[in-house]
């Protein structure tokens, strides 16, 4: 069959091109199983005049749509970060912001220096992720990484019992 001998010869090239789209081997296997699978499902695969070529670009969708959930999920996290106490009465609002802003900024001292950083300029400094990435000289896939990060571990600090 066709897509066995792809999987047999480009395998490994496949896995490094995602590996390197998606920051991550594991989701570029994944991405390249599902790719396989979708290959696999041509009702006339003979029809495709080139079936390597092909498979590269259902991974490359694949792993831009990838991309849009990771963003998406960045964006949604980052959304709820401190919804909790909008609807608290304004002293107790206070209160409670004050609390949680102590939670945020042990959390953020917790994390790595870019992870916090790069929270920080984006969160704070209301600095767009591509001028994140040109002052700490990554790409800006990265600076969303770790500004996911970032509001993913504030939001368990946020979310953990009290004492814990």
């Amino acid at each position: 069959m066709q897509v066995a001998g792809l999987f047999r010869e480009h395998n490994r090239a496949l896995i490094a091109f995602l590996s390197g789209r998606l920051d991550s081997t594991a989701e570029a296997q994944e991405v390249a199983q599902e790719a396989y699978v979708r290959l696999l499902r041509l009702e006339h695969p003979e029809q495709v005049g080139f079936l390597r070529a092909y498979l590269f670009r259902i991974a490359a969708n694949l792993a831009v749509d990838r991309l849009r959930q990771r963003n998406v999920r960045a964006d949604a996290a980052e959304d709820t970060l401190f919804e909790d106490w909008l609807d608290t009465p304004a002293p107790e609002r206070r209160a409670l912001a004050s609390d949680q802003l102590r939670v945020v900024r042990e959390a953020l001292r917790e994390l790595p220096r870019k992870t916090s950083a790069a929270f920080v300029m984006h969160a704070i400094d209301g600095q767009s992720f591509d001028v994140i990435a040109r002052k700490m000289k990554l790409t800006e896939r990265m600076v969303r990484y770790h500004v996911a990060r970032a509001i993913a571990h504030c939001r368990a600090r946020l979310d953990a019992p009290e004492g814990a």
